[in-house]
């Protein structure tokens, strides 16, 4: 879509969104950000999906990708309490599973991102060396398995959340929150140029006013419509 257009429906739509809302949609935006990114690889049992994707939101990762190997990915709604309507999730399915795989990290270094392997393997280190200098794509696995062993194969770096007790597994939506609170704190105290560009925020500021308004998706093209353009 042209900036032009994104622009006119964005002052359009405006008109039904509560001025509350409008101002938080500013203020999330400053801190979205797509220097992070998170891979699920077959995570499937509802709780530790949904509640996956809420750590994501709450921390401001826009992209969630989603490989569904022998498990579909299904999130409990009520858990997730939204989150998904503010997220871009990516979902990788093929009848040869692994093909999602490598689909998705083909799709993850075409854009940049240096691969990294949540995991407790000998060679992981501790997610306080990991270096902010390239955007991270953040692997997590299963919750009883872990990731796969193409996962360790593909992945640029080993990274581990440092343990000091008996038990030395997180739940994976555990792992998730707190290796994104790591890592958002470093990057929001760096230099890099983390947050969104412009345009990236217009196109979210459009899409988000119209998961704003009841039907929102109707009133957008019905409008469209009305300046001769079909979406």
């Amino acid at each position: 879509m042209e900036p032009e257009l994104e622009q006119e429906l964005i002052d359009y739509l405006a008109q039904f969104v509560t001025g509350q809302r409008l101002q938080r949609i500013e203020e999330v935006l400053a801190w979205r950000t797509r220097y992070l990114t998170v891979l699920l690889e077959d995570v499937y049992q509802p709780h530790n999906a949904s509640a996956a994707l809420r750590s994501c939101e709450i921390f401001g990762v826009q992209d969630v990708h989603v490989v569904e190997l022998e498990n579909e990915f299904q999130p409990n709604l009520a858990i997730a309490m939204g989150a998904a309507n503010w997220l871009t999730i990516k979902r990788y399915q093929d009848d040869d599973a692994r093909a999602g795989l490598h689909e998705a990290a083909h799709t993850l270094r075409e854009q940049g991102y240096h691969l990294v392997a949540m995991t407790l393997h000998e060679d992981s280190i501790p997610i306080g060396e990991l270096s902010l200098e390239q955007p991270l794509a953040l692997c997590f696995g299963t919750e009883e398995e872990g990731l796969t062993e193409e996962v360790h194969a593909i992945a640029d770096s080993y990274v581990h959340l440092p343990m000091y007790g008996f038990t030395q597994s997180f739940n994976v939506s555990v792992t998730v929150a707190l290796s994104l609170q790591a890592l958002t704190h470093r990057l929001h105290d760096s230099d890099l140029t983390w947050r969104l560009s412009p345009q990236e925020r217009q196109q979210l500021k459009l899409e988000w006013q119209v998961n704003s308004i009841p039907r929102g998706g109707i009133v957008m093209r019905e409008y469209a419509r009305s300046l001769g353009v079909s979406l």
